[in-house]
């Protein structure tokens, strides 16, 4: 790659050879305002609030897609820039409803912070978007036109995590607007990736901590959490921890504070997946059954291939996910065992995905007829929650005491809140069946690297087989083509719709980036080094579970295992 000398802002800077002048000046800590720029997206200009000078060019350019060239000069800040910024800012505001007051992202809105920062007016055009409807699309995720400033990262997002893009560019009258598609071979998957690319908050879940924050205050009630692997190394963010801080134990205690009855870790349900879907590999090998075996963990995967591949729902593995199997567990084994009546027993999910909220309406998932889980709410709004209770992460002392065995996990539980976690999990759990031994080293770092697609070649007892873990929709369906014409070509595949696995999920704290995810999933895989306990079958807890209760046939099936069908497309309200 070659490397040149720029100027910004007369200080020298070295350059390479295709990159952008916003991704430098970014590098350089030299602050130029930008909205629709983002790391996991093409540039398209749309915002026009990072424009510059260049000398020698009569117009300013768009500092996010202008590529650096050598001697380049280039002034950020100066009058011109200025009086355009102020005048991009004021357009922006006319597609942007003015309430911030009253908006949910307005601590992390870079429109409201730049409208501050610039003394831009808010109101100098008339709110053309104010009366424009709202959609909800099924349980999830919910778009407010009145906030979209047409910047379409939401479009360009979910083209790649879709067919065909599910949010659209539609005309709407003498304009045009963000909209969901009609088209009934485009649906939505839940991810949530266009949630994390909006950079006004036109795109938000469907919340339900308000919900769980009253029956917290219900004294006829007791709520039971569980929170998802991922969610100890991102949660802490909210409260301005350094990235990829484990706040794990911080969790039980803020939850405890605010009035929870009992706490449990998903990561210990990640341990039973990982038992089941070993067993479930094994049994494929014993038969001779050479065809791929597929990860279900994510349910917005699972809502992409009933959806869009249904031919292949045969591969998948009948595993339920861990949120799921805990849900299942709390509400049966727990229950039975602490004698408690189900009647009285609210079960909170904390998941880093929007699609879990998709995940727990789902018939064929619920247990004696009632759903595992009431309610999900993402690590968004369990940081809404703790604050509006005054719970400050950063002041409150951490607390393990009081734990169930339903809440201790091994560290391969752990790991699967990073892409590839799941699969490393699965091969030290599929090595120890196979030979009799354990693994002398339980880390395949193949899978460790920071890529969307990790794959890897493992020979255990004799017999090499060829996996692959994927992440983001867009490298999967490369993954998915290669399946189709050729079912044998790997022995297990993990797909996670988010880029990064679960820790780049629709549910996380925004703003995400490649740095961030890293961050997050370095804290994951530092958390399972210190573990005693590495291996989901080396968990005792596992033990006791299935010696007291899912070595019951019929309470492993109902518990951990389901069945998957061609699914039409959601429902989508407009309100």
């Amino acid at each position: 790659m070659n490397s040149f000398k720029i100027h910004i802002n007369d200080k020298e800077i070295d350059a390479n050879e295709g990159e952008r002048i916003l991704d430098i000046a970014r590098r350089e800590k030299i602050h130029i305002p930008s909205l629709c720029h983002h790391s996991d997206l093409e540039p398209h200009e749309s915002c026009r609030l990072c424009m510059v000078e260049v000398e020698g060019d009569k117009n300013l350019r768009a500092s996010c897609a202008l590529l650096a060239k050598p001697g380049m000069k280039i002034y950020t800040d100066t009058p011109t820039t200025q009086k355009a910024l102020k005048i991009n800012l004021a357009l922006l505001f006319s597609q942007h409803e003015d309430n911030c007051e009253h908006c949910g992202r307005v601590e992390k809105c870079k429109l409201h912070e730049y409208a501050e920062k610039y003394a831009a007016c808010g109101n100098i055009h008339i709110d053309r978007k104010k009366k424009l409807p709202k959609f909800q699309f099924g349980p999830s995720i919910f778009l407010d036109q009145s906030k979209c400033i047409n910047c379409q990262n939401c479009s360009d997002m979910c083209s790649k995590q879709t067919k065909g893009g599910f949010i659209t560019l539609k005309q709407a009258g003498e304009t045009f607007e963000m909209f969901p598609s009609e088209e009934k071979n485009i649906d939505c998957i839940y991810c949530g990736q266009c949630i994390m690319h909006c950079p006004v908050g036109a795109l938000s879940e469907i919340e339900s901590y308000s919900e769980v924050k009253k029956l917290l205050k219900d004294k006829t009630k007791k709520v039971v959490f569980q929170f998802a692997p991922s969610v100890r190394t991102s949660l802490g963010e909210e409260f301005g921890m350094p990235l990829g801080t484990n706040v794990t134990d911080k969790i039980f205690a803020a939850l405890k504070k605010v009035g929870a009855y009992k706490i449990f870790d998903t990561s210990f349900a990640a341990d039973v997946t990982i038992i089941e879907e070993a067993a479930e590999l094994l049994e494929k090998i014993a038969k001779g059954d050479n065809t791929t075996m597929i990860s279900s963990c994510c349910p917005a995967w699972v809502k992409y291939a009933e959806f869009y591949e249904p031919e292949l729902l045969k591969y998948l593995t009948t595993v339920r996910s861990p949120q799921i199997i805990l849900g299942g567990l709390i509400k049966t084994y727990w229950v039975e065992k602490e004698n408690l009546d189900l009647r009285d027993i609210v079960s909170v999910s904390i998941m880093p995905c929007t699609a879990k909220k998709f995940e727990i309406e789902r018939e064929e998932l619920f247990v004696d007829g009632k759903r595992p889980i009431d309610y999900v709410l993402t690590v968004r709004e369990l940081a809404k929650l703790l604050k509006e209770l005054n719970v400050d992460l950063n002041k409150i002392e951490p607390d393990e005491s009081d734990k169930d065995i339903l809440a201790n996990p091994s560290g391969a539980g752990e790991i699967f809140g990073a892409g590839g976690g799941v699969l490393e999990a699965a091969l030290r759990t599929v090595y120890q069946k196979l030979t009799g031994q354990e693994l002398e080293n339980l880390e395949f770092k193949p899978l460790h690297e920071f890529k969307r697609t990790k794959m890897a070649e493992v020979t255990i007892g004799g017999k090499t087989l060829k996996v692959v873990a994927v992440s983001g929709m867009e490298n999967a369906k490369k993954i998915l083509e290669e399946i189709k014409a050729d079912p044998t070509k790997y022995a297990y595949v993990e797909i996670m719709a988010c880029p990064g696995g679960c820790i780049g999920g629709g549910g996380q704290p925004i703003p995400i980036d490649d740095e961030i995810r890293k961050a997050r999933a370095a804290g994951l895989y530092s958390t399972d080094e210190k573990r005693k306990v590495r291996t989901s079958h080396g968990n005792p807890g596992i033990d006791i579970l299935y010696a007291e209760f899912l070595n019951d046939k019929k309470n492993k099936h109902k518990i951990c295992h389901t069945t998957y069908e061609k699914r039409k497309k959601g429902e989508i309200k407009k309100i």
